[in-house]
């Protein structure tokens, strides 16, 4: 779009106009930059793309642009239709006192998904309940596998951040920005004999655990080449 502008308030204006439209477009082009290859797993809107596993999914529900779990009775857990190998993927989670939940990667929907496949533990840290778990048992462990190397956690009933990253043997986990696994799956399957750390490609899952949970701004991006 060109404007031709003869008089100087007449170029001002302009001017001005001009500058906004690029702050506008700069700002959303690094937005768009910044999420680039992430696609949605859930749109905020309904269950489309997840299906129950072990049960009715009726305790799965969506109100309010929030993927929420009521922990009564139903599916053991809801898996993404699709399955995935190497991925970057990113979700916030909303867990009450003493809640409990978790989410499956590489996965199969035969067999507990924490054994056959891998979990990445969710949980109120915090909670009195699960004060005499073992390292490996709290939030952003590969679960009864590699315990968090730090505590990063926030407490129950607030938003939180969580990042896993699998791309071949390597499996890295962030909560609220904070670097809290580094797991190498070849070294650990080397003295855990957990199935799941071999297996190569499964569903994406968030489990029920009997309590409440809620997720929310679930994306993932595909790895077609190592992570640097």
């Amino acid at each position: 779009m060109i404007f031709h502008c003869r008089r100087g308030l007449a170029i001002y204006s302009c001017g001005v106009k001009t500058l906004l439209f690029l702050s506008v477009f700069c700002v959303v082009h690094s937005g768009a930059a910044a999420q680039k290859g992430f696609q949605p797993l859930f749109n905020g809107k309904d269950l489309t793309g997840w299906a129950g596993v072990g049960g009715d999914q009726s305790n799965w529900q969506v109100k309010d642009g929030l993927l929420s779990c009521t922990g009564k009775p139903g599916s053991h857990w809801i898996a993404t239709e699709e399955e995935y190998s190497d991925f970057d993927l990113r979700l916030e989670y909303n867990i009450p006192k003493n809640g409990n939940s978790g989410v499956f990667i590489r996965a199969p929907k035969k067999g507990a998904a924490w054994v056959a496949g891998m979990e990445i533990q969710v949980l109120d840290d915090f909670g009195d309940k699960w004060k005499n778990l073992k390292p490996a048992q709290f939030t952003g462990s590969i679960y009864a596998i590699q315990p968090p190397g730090k505590r990063a956690t926030k407490k129950a009933g607030e938003w939180q951040t969580m990042r896993i990253v699998c791309n071949g043997t390597k499996c890295d986990v962030w909560i609220n920005g904070e670097h809290v696994v580094k797991g190498d799956l070849a070294k650990l399957a080397k003295t855990h004999a957990q199935p799941g750390l071999k297996r190569k490609k499964g569903f994406i899952g968030l489990q029920n655990h009997s309590s409440p949970v809620h997720y929310r701004n679930l994306r993932i991006k595909p790895l077609r080449q190592p992570l640097k």
